[in-house]
């Protein structure tokens, strides 16, 4: 595998984990800022009352917590355990359709920062997911391996 590879894949994944780990700060410590960038109202109202009455976008952020562990630990392994690449392809491919079904649903209700984002994000999961299953499947085609611990590539189990 090529070093350009290699460096992609790494700044990809560090990318990742902090984009992700923004998103579950802002939804998880910031519900109101995110209410206001997405939907342009505030997370709770005059009354006390939330708009979030189901607590979605909590679990959201939650999802995004685990996003960030499992992309971090890809991070750490991915040269040892090349297998964590296409574990985050699917991490990254689950979220495919679930922005682009919210614009659909909540589109009224969505501001243009929120609409556009939603929008671009599926675009670019399906990048990760291709480049991440691809970059492994280089890997296993050429039988590279165990890069990190020998600091350089071989052959074989």
């Amino acid at each position: 595998m090529s070093s350009k590879r290699e460096t992609l894949i790494n700044a990809l994944l560090i990318a990742l984990v902090l984009w992700d780990l923004l998103l579950c700060v802002l939804t998880l410590s910031f519900p109101d800022l995110w209410f206001q960038l997405f939907h342009g109202m505030p997370y709770v109202d005059e009354q006390g009352r939330t708009a979030d009455t189901v607590g979605l976008l909590r679990r959201t952020g939650a999802l995004w917590v685990a996003f960030t562990l499992f992309q971090l630990v890809a991070f750490i392994r991915w040269r040892k355990r090349p297998y964590w690449l296409p574990v985050v392809a699917g991490i990254r491919l689950t979220e495919v359709f679930s922005d682009w079904a919210y614009i659909f649903v909540a589109g009224p209700h969505i501001t243009i920062f929120g609409t556009v984002g939603l929008f671009i994000a599926p675009l670019c999961n399906w990048f990760f997911g291709w480049f991440f299953i691809s970059s492994y499947l280089k890997i296993e085609t050429t039988g590279l391996y165990n890069m990190e611990s020998t600091g350089k590539t071989g052959q074989g189990n």
